[in-house]
């Protein structure tokens, strides 16, 4: 388990970065949110429209905002959180209590940063409690999934031995060995069945995307959904829904 944490001053510092980790991980965490504003930068709509968005997004990413990472690292910790499914989505539709995604516009784990951040908590609340856990991820690019093996592989064995990459079209890799009931977080979007009851959904930029969100948030405000919703006070808005697992 790791046991090293960011630099410590004297005096308390509100916005310290929660993450406890070794220092070559905070490194390469902050090189790659680095990379990920810089690239953000450069994705204007002229760039965009130029090439089309997935020739232009082939060989970049734009990660969750690190601020964000951290609240997700710390949600884990304090769920004890182990079975964790990381999925993004661009575009998705609802179908009798299930989520899915359109497998012409999926964006998956690209080059791994949250991904990092979740099997850090996962890791450690499996040391703590001696039960398996795992973050599952998806990724259709393959160029992207071998960047984020290498990402992975910098942070080290503590990362790796607890992440699960689906490569390929979700809606085929997450029909398969999925924990039944026993999913306790899910970053975006997966098939409801698996969710046991206390699970949380988190949702990206909720609030600047919420017309491309129209048929999720419909769905999880539905009473008949069995969903407490709220969106926390995050740049662009970070959705989050507790599932209750009571129908009314």
């Amino acid at each position: 388990m790791f046991s090293t944490t960011a630099a410590r001053t004297d005096q308390p510092n509100p916005d310290a970065n929660p993450v406890i980790a070794p220092p070559h991980v905070h490194a390469l965490l902050n090189r790659l949110h680095e990379l990920s504003i810089a690239q953000e930068k450069v994705a204007t709509a002229e760039a965009i429209n130029a090439e089309g968005f997935d020739n232009f997004m082939r060989d970049k990413f734009i990660a969750l905002d690190q601020e964000k990472c951290w609240y997700v690292y710390q949600h884990c910790l304090a769920s004890g959180a182990r079975n964790v499914v990381e999925v993004r989505t661009t575009f998705h539709f609802i179908h009798k209590g299930q989520i899915y995604a359109d497998k012409k516009r999926q964006a998956g784990t690209s080059f791994g940063v949250s991904t990092i951040y979740l099997a850090l908590a996962v890791a450690h609340n499996t040391s703590l409690t001696g039960k398996p856990g795992q973050v599952i991820a998806t990724e259709n690019e393959p160029s992207k999934a071998s960047q984020a093996r290498v990402n992975w592989k910098e942070a080290g064995d503590e990362v790796l031995q607890v992440i699960d990459l689906r490569e390929g079209d979700l809606l085929e890799t997450l029909k398969v060995n999925m924990p039944k009931e026993s999913i306790d977080l899910l970053l975006l979007d997966i098939v409801e069945p698996h969710l046991r009851p206390g699970a949380t959904i988190l949702v990206d930029n909720l609030k600047d995307a919420a017309s491309r969100y129209k048929e999720l948030i419909n769905y999880l405000h539905d009473s008949q959904s069995g969903y407490a919703n709220m969106v926390l006070p995050f740049s662009k808005g970070l959705g989050m829904s507790v599932y209750t697992g009571r129908k009314v």
